[in-house]
């Protein structure tokens, strides 16, 4: 199930392109195969998409995650920030990718969500999604903040995702308060 709903998600979570419009019946059918947590979101998003005009979607994915550094789709920005050390997290990144046989191209940042969740939804494995739980709790705060419908993406997301431990929810409250 999981496999599925971040497949879905990966697609959910880019720019609203042709992609993305061709695909809504596929989504729903698949989103619709899903526990409540994981899928009602994602018919909530889909629904979304169906009655807003293709140009207004992109424009407001652009307003929303091109003009908002609180609404960063790059994990290790959450992190890190723009340092030398977000540089060695996407460069280990790319080796765990890499480890599992997913290569990526060069116009690809292997911390974009979409790309996080298309690895977990290719090999199973969610450990980069859960070692960037605070990252991804901070974004959806933020989204749910701005009254964006990627927002119920995120919700998602985080709803396949086994409950913050402390620590996680420590590294929250530590990114919200430094901005």
């Amino acid at each position: 199930m999981s496999a599925r709903a971040w497949q879905c998600q990966s697609l959910m979570i880019g720019y609203p392109d042709a992609t993305l419009l061709d695909r809504l019946d596929l989504l729903d059918e698949a989103a619709r195969t899903l526990a409540a947590p994981v899928g009602d979101p994602l018919l909530r998003f889909l629904d979304h998409v169906r009655h807003t005009p293709p140009a207004r979607l992109a424009e407001d994915y652009v307003a929303t995650f091109d003009h908002r550094k609180r609404c960063c789709l790059f994990l290790t920005y959450y992190a890190h920030g723009d340092t030398r050390n977000r540089g060695m997290a996407l460069l280990e990144l790319k080796q765990t990718y890499a480890a599992a046989g997913l290569l990526l191209s060069d116009e690809e940042l292997p911390d974009h969500v979409g790309v996080v969740l298309e690895f977990a939804a290719a090999t199973g494995d969610r450990e980069q999604l859960v070692r960037h739980r605070a990252g991804l709790e901070l974004l959806r705060l933020a989204l749910h903040d701005a009254g964006s419908p990627w927002a119920d993406v995120v919700d998602s997301v985080v709803a396949t995702l086994p409950p913050m431990a402390g620590h996680q929810r420590t590294a929250v409250e530590k990114l919200v308060v430094g901005g």
